[in-house]
């Protein structure tokens, strides 16, 4: 397993035994793990996005903390988020980073997180991309 993925495992057991609102300090967390503080700004950047529902809060310095906060809202407001957080261009994976985030929040069902899978990597340019998913989105407001 790697580092990495020991890292955002922990988080998450973290934010679950804290209701979703987690507030850890780096160099702390880093020495627990073993790791550089950067290996926890690297899993925080790449892992707890808006796209996967989560709200990131920093302070540096002495004193400095994380805070990591996993969004509890209604599949409408789930889905309006990611309608939003879209733009109006969308790469492939962060396309893909919104597909896996709407089947974890149990928006989508496995079937249509394959469909989307195998759909969204045939669109020429990211403006195409980010303009089907919007509207996959607006038809599952529906």
């Amino acid at each position: 397993m790697l580092i990495s993925d020991s890292i955002a495992r922990m988080i998450e057991e973290m934010l679950s035994d804290a209701d979703g609102n987690l507030e850890i300090r780096r160099n702390d967390l880093a020495d627990k793990v073993g790791c550089v503080p950067s290996q926890i700004n690297y899993v925080i950047t790449s892992r707890f996005t808006p796209e996967r529902g989560y709200i990131i809060e920093s302070r540096r310095g002495g004193g400095g903390y994380i805070r990591i906060t996993k969004v509890k809202m209604q599949k409408s407001e789930y889905l309006m988020h990611f309608f939003h957080a879209i733009g109006e261009k969308l790469d492939l994976r962060n396309a893909k980073h919104y597909v896996t985030a709407l089947f974890d929040n149990k928006l989508i069902t496995s079937r249509e997180k394959a469909m989307l899978d195998m759909l969204l990597p045939h669109f020429e340019n990211d403006s195409e991309r980010a303009d089907v998913l919007r509207q996959i989105i607006l038809l599952l407001l529906k």
